[in-house]
């Protein structure tokens, strides 16, 4: 009964993360008339405010004390990569291109396995490379019909998935290790905050409650959904929690095609078919593999 009830938090825990993901382009082009890099430092500085409180509610300070220069280092390099990878999505979602974004975290969790052939010694099996094959072809017929590569998509990916690279050399927990990221870049952030409130080009408290409240509380929007990424993580198989990740673009996807209207053409549609069919198949074989590998044992 206990791994029933483990099993069912953990799933809404999951549900719960991967749907605000999704639902994020919503939040975000609320605030469309405010320029993406002050919603990005807003995003920062919020965020280790937040982050802040949950360690003070937990007394959880002891691990800063044990930081040392590398660590230091691998989560700069971390939060450099985090902060492109926000800057870009919240651009891209605010030009009219959360399609686009929606691709790009398709083609993540692919990526993440080439990226653990390439730099962990990670051995692919052969459907995972035929699951690569499909997707990258998609990639390569998009770029052939349309001219120029789906660039959004494909930094989104290579952003993350580098930025999950290097969390995988890393020691610290999800609240602490956002914690140093968003504490690295807090004073960054923050400069770039006081310049445009210098140069009266400032957004926050400048405009109507709701854009002043949607800014203050893009911390909180941040960090939720990675507090349930984390709890959902402790309690379900990497099988199961593979499978749900997809459900956060596929609400990115609907949402850019039905609510917001974005070319979605049957030409555009095959590129996404290999895409997809790369997905399924990876999906597929990841889950039989695993099953085969629990009944061996």
């Amino acid at each position: 009964m206990e791994n029933e009830d483990t099993t069912r938090s953990g799933m809404l825990f999951a549900l719960g993360a991967y749907a605000m993901w999704g639902f994020f382009p919503i939040y975000w082009k609320q605030l469309q008339h405010v320029d993406s890099l002050e919603i990005l430092a807003h995003r920062m500085v919020w965020s280790l405010g937040f982050v802040l409180a949950i360690l003070a509610a937990r007394q959880n300070w002891a691990w800063i004390r044990k930081l040392g220069a590398k660590t230091v280092g691998l989560y700069f390099a971390a939060a450099a990569l985090l902060a492109v990878n926000w800057g870009i999505y919240i651009w891209a979602v605010n030009a009219g291109f959360v399609v686009e974004t929606a691709l790009g975290y398709f083609i993540n969790p692919l990526l993440n396995v080439a990226f653990g052939s390439m730099f962990l010694g990670e051995r692919m099996r052969r459907v995972q490379w035929i699951s690569i094959g499909l997707a990258a072809f998609g990639v390569l017929y998009l770029t052939f019909v349309y001219g120029q590569l789906p660039w959004i998509a494909l930094l989104l990916a290579g952003t993350f998935g580098t930025y999950g690279l290097l969390k995988k050399s890393g020691t610290l927990g999800a609240i602490e290790g956002l914690s140093l990221e968003t504490a690295l870049l807090f004073v960054p952030a923050l400069g770039f905050l006081l310049f445009v409130e210098a140069d009266h080009q400032g957004a926050f408290l400048h405009s109507d409650v709701k854009t002043n409240g949607l800014l203050a509380f893009s911390g909180v929007a941040t960090a939720l959904p990675l507090l349930f990424f984390a709890a959902a993580a402790r309690r379900l198989t990497l099988s199961v929690l593979g499978v749900v990740q997809y459900f956060a673009p596929t609400i990115q996807f609907l949402l850019g095609v039905w609510l917001y209207n974005e070319p979605f053409n049957f030409t555009r549609l095959i590129g996404f078919v290999f895409i997809w069919a790369g997905l399924a198949l990876f999906t597929a074989e990841g889950l039989r593999h695993r099953k085969r590998t629990r009944l061996r044992d």
